[in-house]
């Protein structure tokens, strides 16, 4: 079953069962792959790895903002805690990321893999490791791996 078919799934039980929680998320999700399959200059398909693409990259913005409604405190407390909520849900349509002792151990094989010394040529192993695990390690994390690793030696 693909993935759009397991979002729609999804949104048809969530109303049976009245979450409108979980119905607005799988709802933002569908108008957002609307939005990239309308895209301008997008034709083809939008398969399991678009869908990804774009629950990540929503997932991603909504971490960006949760620092900013935790630092208004009492305030911004139930709006931080439906964030919370909301990425949560998004992270069990993703692939699970690699643990800090995993992608460590990935780094420093690429790494030697690809006869990086200079810190200077970090965007070649990132590069490298963006097209291989895709969607499972994030760049700024491979980045600062790579720059203590290159630095330590």
């Amino acid at each position: 079953m693909s993935l759009e078919q397991t979002l729609n799934d999804t949104l048809t039980q969530a109303i049976r069962d009245k979450d409108q929680r979980m119905a607005d998320i799988v709802r933002m999700i569908k108008s957002r792959i609307t939005e990239r399959r309308t895209a301008k200059g997008f034709s083809g398909q939008i398969d399991d790895a678009a869908v990804r693409d774009v629950i990540s990259a929503y997932r991603k913005s909504l971490q960006k903002a949760l620092p900013d409604y935790d630092k208004v405190g009492e305030r911004g407390r139930a709006q931080a805690e439906q964030l919370r909520f909301e990425i949560d849900v998004l992270a069990r349509w993703l692939p699970k990321g690699l643990d800090e002792d995993a992608l460590r151990s990935l780094v420093r094989e690429r790494l030697t893999a690809l006869a990086i010394t200079d810190p200077k040529q970090i965007g070649r192993l990132m590069g490298d490791l963006m097209k291989t695990h895709k969607g499972q390690i994030e760049a700024a994390d491979v980045k600062r791996i790579a720059e203590e690793l290159l630095t330590a030696t």
